[in-house]
């Protein structure tokens, strides 16, 4: 399968994007260990958050899904049960690495595994803190990569200085140690993003949080919650850079999580000098939730590195395509975690932008990106990321020339609707 693109003039209007993908994780698997009903709006129906719905059912737990809204009958931190197959985790990392904090507390044995892309992902990084709590956990190279078992084991809290800021491995590490007496803390050399301390809390967890370093207390009676999904704004992400670099645009973007740990994509767009603005400012189910009006704007090149990647990791391939249209150079580095996303992201930035024209660069740890170079139409390959599928579709919106990107089905991961958006917008696209 392809799909072509082309742009058609400015990006005007209002949109709204899907429901927050980590939100939507941390809803599922939170309602299904509380006790009680969870009632969750907005839950984003991609297939990543529906391989963590699947695997809950497989583990017990009643789970209903009509469209964005889910709700979940909790069976409690005691009432899973040991699945009758193999607990498939799709293409989601976050479904893989999350439930085997979850699993590694449980008086049962359970197996996991995922596509060929997930099982070329590394595990160690979440095996390893869960084996220093207890957890006994086997599978290929040493436990490090799916499939794995994990056999029961009783867990003890510990203290985990984590070498990486992963919201992942902290997330893993926290939902162990519900399951062991004491208190269990995670510290980061960054602060990721922090959906889970923020759910576990309202979920009834008692959560210390200390600077880079969080704290739960096991054995919590979770409640169920109510919980209100905001946009997901790596998926918004996409149409502020394509509105910043479609002339004569102006976008509102509604009902955007704008959660600190993740709105580095923010900041970056706002060093770049686009002209974005926050409005109706809020509050729901914990997060901070904002409008985001986007207008057209001549980009400058900045450096990206430091404390904020962590935040906006996700980002950098969309935001290497607002690179392309600034003017100067642009560098990313301490990005080297871009090797081991669904592809390798800095790879495919370099490699697939090159054949629309643009000169990127790759180092050891991130791109350089020449900006003010026109893009052309051509053919480029999605390597069945959803990112880079859609960070193409941006870059086609402002190119001269229709694009063409090969393999496209994998946005369905994380935006169902994206081509839909597109033609909301005028935006001409074929082949979907």
């Amino acid at each position: 399968m392809s799909v072509t693109i082309e742009g058609a003039g400015p990006l005007t209007g209002e949109i709204t994007v899907p429901g927050d993908k980590s939100v939507s994780h941390r809803a599922v698997l939170l309602g299904s260990l509380a006790n009680g009903e969870t009632r969750i709006s907005g839950f984003l129906t991609g297939e990543d958050c529906l391989s963590t719905v699947s695997c809950m059912q497989k583990l017990g737990v009643p789970v209903q899904v009509n469209g964005s809204d889910v709700t979940v009958n909790g069976v409690g931190l005691e009432g899973l049960r040991e699945p009758e197959d193999i607990l498939d985790c799709g293409n989601s990392g976050t479904t893989a690495r999350l439930l085997l904090g979850v699993l590694a507390g449980q008086p049962f044995y359970s197996v996991m595994t995922g596509d060929s892309s997930l099982r070329k992902r590394p595990m160690g990084r979440v095996t390893k803190p869960l084996k220093q709590m207890g957890a006994e956990i086997l599978g290929r190279d040493d436990g490090k990569l799916l499939p794995l078992s994990v056999l029961h084991g009783r867990l003890r809290p510990i203290h985990y200085n984590s070498p990486v800021a992963s919201a992942q491995v902290k997330s893993a590490v926290l939902l162990a140690g519900l399951f062991a007496d004491g208190v269990t803390a995670v510290t980061e050399p960054e602060k990721s993003r922090d959906h889970s301390e923020r759910m576990l809390a309202a979920f009834g967890a008692e959560v210390e949080v200390d600077g880079n370093t969080v704290r739960v207390h096991g054995k919590p009676k979770l409640q169920g919650q109510t919980v209100r999904v905001p946009g997901d704004i790596s998926s918004a992400a996409f149409f502020l850079v394509a509105a910043s670099i479609v002339p004569g645009s102006d976008l509102l973007v509604k009902n955007v999580g704008v959660n600190p740990t993740r709105t580095g994509v923010l900041e970056v767009l706002k060093d770049m000098g686009a002209d974005l603005e926050l409005v109706n400012e809020r509050v729901e189910s914990g997060e901070p939730v904002a409008d985001i009006r986007v207008r057209a704007k001549e980009l400058q090149g900045v450096e990206i590195g430091g404390d904020i990647v962590p935040r906006l990791i996700d980002e950098l391939p969309v935001l290497a395509v607002a690179a392309m249209f600034a003017k100067g150079k642009t560098v990313v580095r301490d990005a080297a975690e871009l090797k081991v996303k669904e592809t390798d992201r800095i790879a495919a930035v370099v490699e697939e932008f090159d054949k629309l024209g643009a000169a990127v660069t790759a180092t050891e740890d991130g791109f350089v990106v020449e900006g003010g170079r026109p893009l052309s139409g051509a053919i480029a390959h999605s390597r069945g990321d959803h990112r880079i599928a859609m960070s193409l579709c941006v870059a086609a919106l402002a190119a001269q020339g229709a694009v063409t990107v090969e393999e496209p089905e994998s946005v369905a991961i994380s935006y169902p609707n994206f081509w839909d958006t597109l033609q909301e917008l005028g935006c001409r696209v074929s082949g979907f």
